[in-house]
Parts: structure tokens; C-alpha cells; sequence
């Protein structure tokens, strides 16, 4: 029989005010009563404190898009099955025309549309960043240096049939699949099925799918970070071992230690994930895990990003409960800005720089290799690059079709900067192939 056990929880907030929040928790279902001792932020944009559906959701992003027309651009990807929107804003310094060598950043949240804490946290950093620019230093150096891309809900039908309150998903999983029936996150190409591989990646996958993937190999993210909710841990890559086990089987990607150091940048900032064991009775050693080490995803979102793409993707699971009570979203902001915040900066750590012929014009499609790491990002349209590294010394190279190939680069990688290195390819005499 279920045993509910009932608390209250209470925060500082500003002016001497405190906010205390009545919790009842199931404890079947793997929830526990944490006190928490920090300050809880007074933003506006947290009160009264509430969910968006989708009109409120687009209502919202619109006036955003209106009231800061040089910081924010709202677009849709594509539509639902159900014909939504799905949205994304995008906040940069020069929103309508991305700097050369500027990297790209995205958050996408909701994937499973009734794990809605990822959803607001959208809202209120799009509202928390535009706010805060010009008068926040550290804002303002995020706006005016990264590409941020918010999309607050990849499944905004699955949210529309989804209950506030519930802390798991409804029989048949009813608000967590999307209108047709199918998990999103388990739609993707699977990079073991060798045979599936060889097709057209996009047949016979959902319209939100086929979206996001299109959005994903169209644009070159550097980093990224999936939300979900249902327990308290950083998990990254790969999701999948290609062993047909359930769980257990650490399938480590040629970028371990990397995404092991950035899942830890959310987590170690983020009070209740470092901990491990925020949702008994799951433990996770400084809140992360291997993505098949705890259990097994094909066909998942994060591992979509890192094997077709440039980009790096984290997944991060938010909340014990999967639809939390309103009234606990403003504690889940001061949990989790800091984590948003470090996670987005993460962005600039590694090498970038563009590759160019001897007349200076960007070459696109090259390979940028790291001698050691089998895991080559390629260049932009324009010859543009970035490439996440932890600290440390590399060797780097480039390749390109009807260039003449390069000599590694001995460079360092140095804590809290980008390093910089640009390449100039002599093109390949006739007979020469690369």
C-alpha cells in the first residue's frame, strides 16, 4: 500500500518573505521531502506561479519576440501532428544575423509531454535572460557571445492531454507519447540497426521527429541539453550499447570524459542532483550516469545529436514527479538557473576557428580531426568550426576533398577560454585526391 507522507517546505525569499510550499508525496513512487535552505529568486516572471498551455506558451513568446525585436526571434521548426507549432526563441546580441564564429546553443524541453518541468524552466529563462540583458554582466556576455535556442515543448499535444499533478504517466502513457501513440524519444535512427541505417533516416517517423532532426543536421549546435523529468541525474551518452540488455551496460561515446565533465557542470550547480540520491531508491555518483548504464534508449534523441551531427547533447532529468504541482515552480527555477546558466557556458571551452582556402573563402564540409579521439565535427558553410575539449594538449588536423592535407597542430586547451586556430588549405594538384 502506498505510504504518503506529507511536508512542508519552506524557502527565503527576498525582503524577509518566505514561501512555503505544502508537499504530498507518494512515497511508492520514489519522491522524497528535501529541505532546502537557499534563496529563492523573486523574478516577476515566477508569479503567480503556473503552467502555460500551448496559446499561453505561444501568447507569451510572441510578446517576447515583440518587446525585444534585436534579442529575440520566434520561429517554428515545424508543426505536431495535431498541428501546433513547434516553437523555439532565439536570443542572441545579433539575432538576425549570427557572427561569424558564434557558436549555437539549444535547450529542448517536453520531448515527453507530461514531464513539464523543463517546459517552464524555458519560460523563465527566455524571460530571465531578455530581462536581465544590458544590466546583468554575466547575461549580458552569454547574450552577446552564444546562439541561444529555446524550444519549450517538442510535444506540445502530449502536454495538452497530460494532468498537473500527476507524478507518472497516465495508463497507456496517455500525454507522454505524442498524438499518434509514439514515444519521441525512442524515434530516432537507432546507430546499431546497420540495416535501417542505410535508408532514408527520415522515412516513416513522426512529424515532430522528422522536425527536429531536420533542425538538428541543418544548423551547426555546438552543445545541447534535452529535459526531462521523472528522477534527478544528468545522463549522457550513449543511451544505446547495440547489446539488446535492458540496463547495466556502460556504452561510453569516443567523448566520455567530455560529456562525463559536462553532464557534472548541471549537476554539481543543481542542490538536489548532486547528491545522488534525490528520488530513492535511484543513486547516482555525483548525480550522472552513462545513459545505457542505467537503462537502455534506441532511437533517442541525445545520441541522434552526437553520431549525425556537430553537437553535443546532455540529457537532464529535472523533477521526481513528472507533472509537479504549480506552486512548485519557482523552488525548480532556484534549483536549476545556476545549472542553465553553467550548462549554456560550457559552450565556450575546446578549440574553433575557420577553415579557409589561400584566398580567405571559407571552405564547407571539411573534418576537423582530434589525433586520439575517434569523433571528427566538420565545418560550416562559411569554414567556421568548434570543437568541446577538456583542458589539455591535442593534436589537431583538417581534411578537405581537393585540398591538399595539413600537418597536426600541437595546440592547448586552457580552463574557462576557446582556444583559436584558424587553417588555410592549398588546393590539391590535378591528380593529387585527398
Amino acid at each position: 500500500m502506498s505510504r504518503i507522507t506529507k511536508c512542508v517546505t519552506c524557502v527565503k525569499m527576498g525582503a524577509g518573505r518566505v514561501l512555503c510550499a505544502l508537499i504530498s508525496l507518494v512515497i511508492v513512487c520514489g519522491c522524497n521531502c528535501v529541505s532546502i535552505s537557499r534563496q529563492l529568486p523573486v523574478e516577476d516572471f515566477l508569479y503567480p506561479s503556473q503552467y502555460h498551455n500551448y496559446e499561453e506558451i505561444t501568447n507569451l513568446f510572441r510578446d517576447l519576440n515583440s518587446t525585444y525585436p534585436h534579442l529575440a526571434r520566434l520561429h517554428s521548426i515545424g508543426k505536431s501532428i495535431q498541428n501546433r507549432n513547434l516553437w523555439v526563441l532565439e536570443i542572441s546580441e545579433n539575432v538576425h544575423n549570427r557572427s561569424l564564429g558564434e557558436p549555437m546553443f539549444k535547450f529542448v524541453a517536453n520531448m515527453h509531454g507530461d514531464e513539464t518541468v523543463g517546459r517552464e524552466l524555458m519560460v523563465f529563462l527566455a524571460q530571465y535572460l531578455l530581462k536581465n540583458y544590458g544590466s546583468d554582466a554575466r547575461v549580458t556576455k552569454l547574450v552577446n557571445t552564444t546562439d541561444i535556442f529555446l524550444m519549450p515543448s517538442l510535444n506540445p499535444d502530449g502536454y495538452e492531454a497530460s494532468q498537473e499533478g500527476l507524478c507518472d504517466s497516465k495508463s497507456g502513457f496517455e500525454g507522454r507519447v505524442n498524438a499518434n501513440g509514439a514515444d519521441l524519444n525512442r524515434d530516432f535512427p537507432d546507430q546499431f540497426d546497420i540495416e535501417k541505417m542505410h535508408r532514408n533516416i527520415f522515412d516513416g517517423r513522426q512529424n515532430e521527429t522528422v522536425a527536429v532532426m531536420t533542425w538538428i543536421v541543418s544548423n551547426p549546435f555546438v552543445l545541447s541539453g534535452n529535459l526531462h523529468g521523472g528522477a534527478v541525474v544528468a545522463s549522457y551518452p550513449f543511451d544505446d550499447s547495440g547489446t539488446g540488455q535492458e540496463c547495466c551496460v556502460e556504452s561510453p561515446s569516443p567523448d566520455n570524459a567530455l560529456f562525463k565533465h559536462l553532464a557534472t557542470v548541471y549537476s554539481s550547480a543543481h542542490p538536489l542532483m548532486r547528491s545522488g540520491n534525490a528520488c530513492p531508491p535511484e543513486q547516482f555518483n555525483g548525480g550522472i550516469t552513462n545513459g545505457a548504464q542505467w537503462y537502455e534508449v534506441q532511437g533517442g534523441m541525445q545520441d541522434f545529436n552526437y553520431v549525425h551531427s556537430n553537437c553535443f547533447e546532455i540529457t537532464f532529468e529535472l523533477s521526481c514527479c513528472k507533472f509537479p504541482n504549480a506552486s512548485m515552480l519557482p523552488m525548480e527555477w532556484a534549483n536549476n538557473k545556476e545549472s542553465l546558466l553553467s550548462f549554456i557556458e560550457a559552450t565556450h571551452m575546446g578549440v574553433k576557428g575557420v577553415v579557409t582556402d589561400e584566398d580567405g573563402n571559407g571552405i564547407e564540409g571539411a573534418q576537423v580531426v582530434v589525433a586520439g579521439i575517434q569523433h571528427n565535427v566538420t565545418t560550416t558553410s562559411l569554414g567556421e568550426y568548434w570543437r568541446l575539449l577538456l583542458p589539455g594538449s591535442y593534436n589537431l588536423a583538417v581534411t578537405a576533398w581537393g585540398y591538399e592535407p595539413v600537418e597536426p597542430v600541437p595546440i592547448t586547451v586552457v580552463q574557462g577560454n576557446t582556444t583559436v586556430i584558424n587553417f588555410s588549405l592549398r588546393a590539391s594538384q590535378p591528380g593529387i585526391y585527398n
